[in-house]
C-alpha cells in the first residue's frame, strides 16, 4: 500500500510538474525520441536567463539561435561535461546536430539537438547523468521528456516526463524494455481517431455526404427529398458512400507515406476544403445523379494525403510503418463510426418531418460558407481566425466525449 502510494505521489508529481510548472525559468529540460530503426534522437532545451548565469552572458529574453551561436561551442562543451548516457554497451557519445528555440511566456528556451552514438541496437536500460545548471542554482530541476518511443505507444506526447533531477540526484535509470509492438499498434489506432475528429473539415465533409442518406430525390428541386421507408436502404447508402471515401483515402495516405506521391500541402488542405463546398451543393443541385459516391472517392483521395500530412506531423519514421498505417487507418474508420452512430439514428429519427427538405438545403448553405472561407484562408494563406475558433471548439467538443 505504501508503494502504491509514494508511487501515486511521484506521479501527481511529474504530472503537476508537466503542466502547471511546465518550462520555468529554472527548470530545464531533455526530451528523448527513441526508434528502433535509428537509436535515439534528442534534444537540451535550457532557459536563455540560464545560460545567461552560467556563462556570465549578456543574451535578450527573447535571444534566438543566431544571438546564441557565438556562444554554442562553449555551451556544447559544457552540456557534455555535466551530461551523458550510457548503458551495457558502454558509453554513448551525444553528437550535437543543431540549434532552435521555442518561446515561452517566461523566456526563450534554447533547444541544443543531438543524436546518440553507439545505438545500432537499443538498450535495456539507458543510464542518464544530469547535472545542469545546479552548480548556479541549487533549487533548479531537470526533467526527462520521452516524447517519441513508438513500440512504448508514445507518439509526440510533449508532457510525458519519466524522470526528474536535482542537485542531490544527478543520475537515474531509463527503462528501455517495458515496451511491445501491440502497445505501439494500439497507439497508432487512437491516434487514428483522434485526428478524425480534430479534423473538423473531414467531420464536415462525412456530415455532406450523409446528410441525403435518409432521404431519396423524387425530383430535381432544391426541396425535392422524400424519406427512404427503410432502415436498410439508408444503410445501404451509408456503407456505400463510406466505403469508397476509406477506399480512397487508404490509397493516398499509403502512397504519400512510402513516399512514392507528394502534392504541396496548401493544396491538398484548400482542396479538401473546397470539397466540403462541392458535396454541399451536391444536395442541392445534384451534381452526380444517383452516384454521390463519385465524390467521396475523389475528394477521400485528398483527404488521404491529409492524413498523411498528420502521420508526417508525428515524426514517424520508416520503423513499423506498415503497422503505423494499418493502425492509423483502422483509427481512422472507428472515428468514422462514431461520428455516423452520432449523426445518422438523429437524420433517421427525423427525415419524415416536413422541415427535412429544408434542414438538407439550409445545412448545406452553412457548409459551403464554411467551406469557402477555409478555402480562402488556405489559398491566400491568411488567417481568419475562423479556422482556429472551429478547432478550438472542436477540440473541446472531442475532449468532452472522452476521445483525448
Amino acid at each position: 500500500m505504501k508503494t502504491l502510494l509514494t508511487k501515486t505521489l511521484v506521479a501527481l508529481f511529474l504530472l503537476l510538474s508537466a503542466t502547471a510548472f511546465a518550462h520555468l525559468p529554472n527548470q530545464s529540460y531533455l526530451y528523448l525520441r527513441i526508434y528502433e530503426d535509428k537509436g535515439i534522437e534528442g534534444r537540451y532545451e535550457i532557459n536563455v536567463r540560464e545560460l545567461n548565469d552560467i556563462f556570465n552572458l549578456n543574451l535578450p529574453k527573447n535571444a534566438t539561435p543566431e544571438d546564441v551561436e557565438p556562444y554554442a561551442a562553449q555551451i556544447q562543451a559544457y552540456i557534455l561535461q555535466n551530461a551523458g548516457f550510457s548503458s551495457d554497451f558502454g558509453k554513448h557519445d551525444i553528437n550535437f546536430t543543431e540549434i532552435g528555440d521555442i518561446w515561452i511566456s517566461t523566456g526563450n528556451f534554447m533547444q541544443f539537438y543531438f543524436n546518440l552514438s553507439n545505438m545500432k541496437t537499443l538498450p535495456e536500460d539507458l543510464t542518464i547523468y544530469y547535472n545542469i545548471a545546479f552548480e548556479e542554482d541549487d533549487e533548479h530541476k531537470g526533467f526527462v521528456v520521452v516524447e517519441y518511443n513508438w513500440k512504448a505507444g508514445v507518439i509526440n506526447e510533449e508532457a510525458n516526463i519519466v524522470m526528474d533531477f536535482g542537485p542531490d540526484d544527478t543520475e537515474g535509470v531509463l527503462d528501455l524494455s517495458d515496451s511491445h509492438t501491440m502497445t505501439g499498434f494500439i497507439a497508432m489506432i487512437k491516434q487514428g481517431i483522434w485526428h478524425i475528429w480534430i479534423g473538423i473539415d473531414h467531420i464536415l465533409f462525412l456530415l455532406a455526404l450523409i446528410l441525403p442518406a435518409v432521404v431519396r430525390r423524387k425530383d430535381n428541386t432544391i426541396f425535392g427529398w422524400e424519406p427512404v421507408m427503410t432502415f436498410k436502404s439508408a444503410f445501404i447508402y451509408i456503407i456505400k458512400v463510406v466505403s469508397f471515401f476509406t477506399i480512397a483515402h487508404t490509397i493516398t495516405l499509403t502512397l504519400a507515406s512510402l513516399q512514392l506521391v507528394n502534392l504541396p500541402s496548401r493544396l491538398v488542405e484548400s482542396i479538401i476544403a473546397f470539397s466540403i463546398a462541392l458535396a454541399a451543393y451536391h444536395n442541392i443541385k445534384p451534381i452526380f445523379k444517383m452516384k454521390d459516391w463519385v465524390i467521396a472517392f475523389i475528394f477521400g483521395l485528398f483527404h488521404g494525403f491529409g492524413f498523411a500530412t498528420v502521420l508526417g506531423d508525428l515524426g514517424l519514421s520508416n520503423e513499423f510503418l506498415t503497422l503505423s498505417l494499418l493502425g492509423f487507418n483502422i483509427g481512422v474508420e472507428i472515428g468514422q463510426l462514431i461520428i455516423i452512430a452520432i449523426i445518422f439514428p438523429i437524420l433517421y429519427f427525423i427525415r419524415k418531418l416536413k422541415l427535412y427538405p429544408k434542414f438538407i438545403f439550409y445545412t448545406s448553405i452553412i457548409l459551403i460558407v464554411v467551406s469557402l472561407l477555409w478555402c480562402y484562408e488556405r489559398v491566400f494563406d491568411d488567417n481568419l481566425m475562423f479556422d482556429d475558433y472551429i478547432r478550438i471548439y472542436g477540440f473541446k467538443f472531442a475532449q468532452w466525449l472522452g476521445l483525448k
